[in-house]
């Protein structure tokens, strides 16, 4: 197979960020593939899935309980409110790419202790500069 890269390399060198690549197949031709890349460690072994809809009484152990038989979960983080500390219904599950894909069928639109679970792949999420928008002050 031949790669060809579309994207130019990340600006920070340890940056992980999605790369698409054009595959070409002589059985179906082109095709395009995309792939976590990090510099230093080669293509990322982990993937992190999104969970939402979570029943607020869900803790990190019951999640990762619940993703077990379907491979081994490397972390397992749920969000909490940073004003009042209380959980937000959603988290995220990091496990190997063969055994996220896996869990994620079996899992999707299940019952979770009454609720029925969202999971999807996580998107990374833009950063805003910060600062309020107002600009620099002038005096």
């Amino acid at each position: 197979m031949n790669f060809r890269l579309v994207r130019r390399w990340p600006a920070h060198p340890r940056a992980l960020r999605p790369l698409d690549c054009h595959l070409r197949n002589p059985a179906t031709g082109w095709q395009t593939a995309s792939a976590s890349f990090n510099l230093y460690n080669g293509y990322s072994k982990v993937t992190k899935l999104y969970v939402g809809n979570l029943p607020f009484s869900a803790t990190e152990d019951s999640v990762r309980t619940l993703f077990a038989p379907h491979g081994s979960v490397e972390k397992v983080s749920l969000i909490n409110d940073r004003d009042t500390g209380r959980p937000r219904g959603f988290g995220f599950v990091e496990m190997s790419n063969a055994d996220a894909s896996r869990a994620m069928q079996a899992l999707n639109g299940t019952d979770f202790e009454g609720r029925s679970l969202k999971i999807n792949e996580a998107q990374e999420r833009e950063r805003s500069g910060g600062g309020g928008g107002r600009g620099p002050r002038r005096y």
